[in-house]
């Protein structure tokens, strides 16, 4: 029961970083005897006391112009007063810098399935961004013996494959491309991952050259598996596989057998946390536990069958048993599943645990690096066509899950798993698991019509919504926010647009759909006349034919139905000379709620508009000065205003139309203060 203690004690520790209130979760081992409950709160101070040595050291710097000297490694600059991450572009090489800018906070999440770089700064301990304005000085990084190394590894080998062969033996992903994705999308990423897969072949391997040396060699092996974390840095699955072997390690060394898995990642928990105890806000730290968690517990009692299919049956049930804890977090964070993993995991795993020796011999000398070139070759260029391959297999595609999602998941696994122990029968483990899921279904049926108005900068992206599942895009900002729009439909659950409307052939509103329209199914496309010299326009319907997408012309008194939704367009007239004149202007209707988008149609043009009581303005040329007049929001009334901004130079929103919308009492939301916006069309 110890290593169990320490381990909760520990995790209960760090998440006092959450709140304060998680010392309550040690009234749960009243019950448990005298020296558990010790443990247990002793592992809790321990943590919370090493979280004291954490205190942040930029606080009163944050917003101040500094000068900040030290070593850079991999985007972060190592100084004696503590870690930051460098921004700069291009991102600056390894080596000793002097730097000029600004100690800002890192930045959340600014849009659904977008980058939150705060929570990964966070899982890392690192609470400042160094936002470089100058670099003053440089010297190059001296070689390091990872540096040889990765240069011995990659000798001989094709440019695609020594990427692969890093990636295993390094854990250095950057020059995988695409083929991460096939990775992910075979369900194989956690190959890539440095763990236990390493770590066990290390160790196996040293044990068995050891052998003559008896119970020695044990001793013996703990000081190579933390040289490879030496060497390839201290990841948290790394870490975490490291502590769990040196624990074994040390048991068998006193004689006392292989340690229960599940007490051995404990323990391996508690000592991780009293070291790190951020690292529970990385998602590798819980994708590695979690992992670990779900084979120490399910894999025993699953039912394997015997003789060769046992093998078969083996590699499924340990896939299923490591993924089992993990399926809301690999869904909430890459919104797909491969469906084929165990599959994937069968023909392919066998060929990556060959690989895995054969690279880490390869990098130790230039000797073995030409013996072993070739089969490395080999062995990695059938791999990855099989990763390919299988990496077209069906995904389960989700959206971004909510806290409630999670919770309901988890409850709906408990009694599946107490039934397997039998624990409780198997007809009330189905009734609980029934209400589980009927709980997460039921909300899905209430769903109201909303819109989004993604952050992309300085430029425009709306996204409707409907309860009917139908999904209307409207504009999509500059060519860099096509990845940011793709990953905000995929993070909504949306993998297919039923519209798309182009209002006008602006690079800030337009630029990013080309790629839209190549990677997310869409029914058709709106947009206005053909100008045959507009290469921006003549880009977009190119895409859309490209891919058989229809595009049809909207103009004034033009109108679709979706649904019980109802698009009518208010301009433009006709082939206006200004491309903002030019703009597509309509009105949404649902169920008696209107929101009008308008494009960067200036205000001469707003005089032409109907007056239309609406609920939600899309505000016009992201709140310049020429648009969103005194006119239009009389004739209107508006609740609420949507601008979509990003830092600029010409001073948008203007103060002009920001006063204008307070006169009249319109709720205001900007992209570049909050992020991606959510608004519902109750």
């Amino acid at each position: 029961m110890i290593p169990y203690a320490l381990g909760a004690g520990a995790l209960l520790g760090a998440l006092t970083q959450e709140s304060p209130w998680a010392f309550l979760g040690l009234l749960a081992g009243l019950w448990l005897p005298q020296r558990v409950r010790w443990s247990a709160i002793g592992a809790f101070v321990l943590v919370v006391l090493r979280l004291s040595t954490l205190a942040d050291s930029w606080t009163e710097r944050i917003g101040q112009s500094v000068i900040l000297e030290g070593q850079l490694r991999d985007g972060f600059l190592w100084t004696p007063e503590g870690k930051v991450y460098v921004r700069y572009f291009p991102r600056l090489e390894d080596g000793v810098y002097r730097l000029e800018g600004t100690l800002v906070r890192p930045e959340p999440k600014r849009n659904p399935g977008g980058f939150d770089q705060s929570l990964w700064l966070k899982g890392l301990g690192v609470k400042a961004v160094l936002e470089v304005r100058q670099v003053l000085s440089r010297q190059p990084a001296s070689p390091t013996y990872r540096d040889r190394y990765r240069q011995t590894l990659q000798s001989g080998l094709s440019p695609e494959v020594a990427a692969l062969t890093t990636a295993l033996t390094l854990g250095e992903r950057e020059g995988l491309g695409e083929l991460y994705e096939a990775f992910q999308q075979a369900g194989l990423a956690h190959a890539l991952a440095l763990s236990g897969l390493n770590v066990g072949i290390l160790v196996g391997a040293a044990l068995l050259l050891l052998y003559p040396l008896g119970p020695r060699r044990y001793w013996v092996a703990i000081p190579l598996a933390w040289a490879y974390v030496w060497l390839a840095g201290s990841s948290p699955s790394l870490l975490r596989a490291s502590l769990m072997a040196t624990v074994v390690l040390v048991a068998l060394a006193f004689g006392k057998g292989r340690n229960a898995l599940l007490g051995g990642l404990m323990l391996a928990l508690a000592v991780h946390l009293a070291w790190e105890p951020y690292g529970v806000f990385s998602l590798s730290f819980l994708l590695s536990y979690l992992a670990v968690l779900g084979i120490a517990i399910l894999l025993p009692v699953l039912p394997r069958p015997k003789g060769w299919w046992g093998y078969v049956g083996e590699v499924f049930a340990l896939t299923l048993s490591a993924q089992i804890f993990l399926i809301p977090l690999l869904l909430h964070n890459f919104n797909q599943l491969p469906l084929l993993s165990p599959i994937a995991n069968l023909v392919v795993l066998p060929l990556l645990n060959l690989l895995v020796p054969l690279t880490f011999i390869k990098g130790l000398w230039s000797g073995f690096a030409g013996i072993l070139a070739f089969p490395v070759e080999i062995f990695s260029q059938l791999s990855i066509w099989l990763t390919r391959w299988l990496a077209g297999g069906p995904q389960l595609f989700w959206g971004e899950i909510s806290p409630a999602g999670f919770a309901l998941y988890y409850l709906g696994l408990a009694p599946l798993l107490l039934a397997l122990y039998k624990f409780i029968s198997w007809r009330r483990a189905l009734l609980l698991c029934s209400a589980a899921v009927l709980s997460s279904v039921l909300p899905a049926r209430f769903q109201r019509a909303e819109v989004w108005q993604l952050d992309v900068g300085q430029g425009d992206a709306s996204l409707i919504r409907l309860p009917d599942q139908t999904a209307i895009l409207v504009d999509g900002g500059r060519p860099y926010a096509a990845k940011r729009v793709v990953r905000a439909l995929h993070a909504l659950g949306i993998r297919k647009l039923d519209v798309v409307v182009a209002t006008h052939p602006d690079a800030d509103h337009i630029a990013a759909l080309p790629e839209v329209l190549a990677k997310v199914p869409v029914g058709r496309v709106l947009a206005g006349p053909p100008q045959p010299r507009d290469p921006l326009d003549l880009a977009l319907r190119g895409a859309a034919q490209s891919v058989e997408i229809p595009v049809m012309i909207a103009l004034r008194g033009s109108s679709l139905q979706l649904g019980e939704a109802r698009l009518t367009f208010l301009g433009p007239p006709g082939d206006e000379p200004d491309d903002n004149e030019r703009s597509l202007v309509f009105v949404l209707e649902w169920r008696g709620r209107r929101a009008l988008f308008t494009g960067d149609a200036p205000t001469r043009a707003e005089e032409a508009w109907p007056a239309l009581p609406i609920h939600l303005l899309k505000v016009g040329h992201h709140g310049s000065k020429t648009s969103t007049g005194e006119e239009l929001l009389r004739k209107t009334h508006p609740q609420v205003a949507l601008i979509g901004v990003g830092r600029n130079s010409y001073g948008h929103p203007t103060a002009e139309v920001l006063e204008r919308l307070d006169q009249h009492g319109v709720e205001v939301h900007r992209t570049d203060r909050e992020g991606a916006i959510r608004v519902q069309l109750w």
